[in-house]
């Protein structure tokens, strides 16, 4: 069944309606004040997780990614790989899921690991955000140690942000991990949300403002 692939203003403003991307004054776990917070966990009904896959499979799609299993970090990659797997059904093609748990299990099937073996597939890593890029590494490790092959990373959201120097969270993954990383809509995709939202109602003109302000004192801006 084919389908439209959903554009990047799409996707924020699905974000938006779901309770995920936010904006407001918002403490960080890096202890920065931020004027905007993505928390994928927010997406809690059907419609919107089905949405949400397709999504993920339109960005695996156009970037011409490799991956014939999808791994989703525990615990919020887990929906996220199912759901992009059954998007993947839809158009026909066959996708494997795996997902670790945060605790080996020491009884019954036992391990780490549940769902599809990886041993000798091409495999990507999906998830929510990248924040330091731990998360990314430790699943990369686990890819590596059950056999696969890791061929890429897709987020939904890039922040942009500067860690090291000039290079953001996502590009100093891409360097370590040596695949691509890819993200569905960044922070410059949510400011062109606001700016629209300001044209239709002026008086919400201080958001793009406050995000704009956090961007040029924190984040990276995108070539292009």
């Amino acid at each position: 069944m084919a389908t439209e692939p959903m554009d990047k203003q799409a996707f924020i403003e699905l974000m938006v309606r779901q309770g995920v991307l936010q904006f407001g004054d918002f403490l960080l776990k890096s202890g920065r004040r931020s004027p905007y917070f993505f928390n994928l966990g927010a997406v809690s009904e059907g419609a919107a997780l089905a949405a949400l896959g397709r999504c993920y499979a339109d960005a695996i799609q156009s970037s011409g990614l490799d991956g014939e299993l999808l791994f989703g970090p525990a615990y919020k990659g887990i929906p996220i790989v199912v759901a992009t797997a059954l998007a993947f059904a839809e158009r026909g093609r066959r996708v494997a899921i795996a997902f670790n748990r945060k605790e080996a299990k020491d009884h019954g099937e036992g391990g780490a690991l549940v769902g599809a073996s990886l041993a000798g597939r091409q495999v990507l890593v999906l998830d929510d955000v990248i924040t330091a890029g731990g998360a990314k590494q430790e699943a990369a490790q686990l890819v590596a140690a059950a056999g696969g092959e890791l061929t890429g990373v897709v987020i939904a959201f890039d922040r942009r942000e500067k860690l090291d120097g000039d290079a953001t969270a996502a590009e100093r993954l891409q360097r370590k991990l040596n695949v691509p990383v890819i993200a569905i809509a960044s922070l410059e995709d949510a400011i062109g949300y606001l700016d629209a939202q300001a044209k239709a109602n002026p008086s919400g003109s201080h958001l793009a403002d406050a995000v704009r302000t956090y961007r040029d004192a924190h984040c990276r801006l995108q070539a292009g």
